[in-house]
């Protein structure tokens, strides 16, 4: 089975999988994302909720962080070969197999990217979920070394997961998050899909530098 990550995940931060390509966006002017939407946008890595809406404000699923973190790093099944063909419920117990982000799921399973079995596809994600899985995806892929910090204040991190503390540490020396100006995170909080797409951005920039 060869097929490209990007023509498998047309339909990354939609909800209807339909592509929208050179169109703009009605919703997104003026906002601080709005080159980072549209940059990733013209490249074909994210699209709107239709093709005049982006919907910057709506909290992200996790099928759309997934089908994100599969474009951003070109996830696909060109190396894998398959006794039987794969379905996304094989991977996630919860998972549509004919949804829109089936494909996408399972070359984000065989790729390594860690996710839970039981996780909902419609769930909303968090700051610290979403930063956690696409910078651990970065990490993973780019094969980046141990790295000792001096870890940056966090006035809420009482608040973050034990288990994300060390990855958004890394996240803040990377340049690929920031604080508030209260010096917060608000890990817990939902992530917009324009947030996502900001962190995204940055991302992208530095695999196009160093490439």
């Amino acid at each position: 089975m060869k097929k490209n990550g990007i023509a498998l995940v047309l339909a990354a931060l939609t909800v209807t999988g339909a592509s929208f390509a050179g169109l703009e966006f009605k919703d997104i002017s003026g906002i601080s994302q709005e080159n980072a939407i549209m940059t990733l946008h013209e490249k074909g890595i994210i699209n709107g909720t239709s093709s005049e809406l982006f919907m910057p404000k709506k909290s992200l699923k996790a099928s759309e962080g997934i089908l994100m973190i599969v474009n951003t790093f070109d996830l696909n099944l060109d190396t894998i070969r398959f006794i039987k063909e794969p379905k996304a419920t094989d991977y996630f117990k919860n998972a549509d197999d004919t949804a829109w982000y089936a494909q996408g799921f399972i070359a984000a399973s065989v790729n390594g990217v860690e996710l839970d079995a039981n996780l909902d596809p419609n769930q909303v994600w968090t700051k610290e979920e979403f930063i956690y899985h696409i910078v651990s995806t970065y990490e993973q892929k780019n094969d980046m070394p141990m790295i000792k910090i001096t870890p940056v204040e966090i006035k809420d991190e009482a608040d973050i997961t034990a288990d994300y503390s060390g990855l958004l540490q890394r996240a803040l020396y990377y340049g690929f998050i920031s604080l508030d100006d209260m010096g917060n995170l608000s890990p817990k909080a939902d992530i917009s899909r324009a947030e996502a797409a900001d962190i995204m951005y940055k991302i992208v920039e530095v695999i196009g530098k160093n490439q």
